[in-house]
């Protein structure tokens, strides 16, 4: 299931609380969506290291415990 595959763009987006919040816990559960999944689709526009850098900075920044309670 996914509303958008993010076009040419790439999109991060956390399943369980986003494009699969309509499910019930057990539906999530046998379809493989955990409470922390986060899925990625990577889109041609720009370079594949400059989206692995992003993506880094991104698992980084999720490691910090401050960035817990900012969002």
């Amino acid at each position: 299931m996914a509303v958008s595959l993010g076009y040419y763009e790439t999109l991060m987006s956390c399943s369980g609380s986003s494009t699969s919040s309509e499910l019930n816990t057990e539906e999530k559960e046998l379809a493989g969506i955990s409470p922390g999944l986060v899925r990625m689709s990577v889109g041609y526009i720009g370079a594949l290291e400059q989206r692995w850098s992003q993506l880094e900075k991104a698992l980084s920044r999720m490691q910090e415990p401050s960035s817990l309670h900012k969002y």
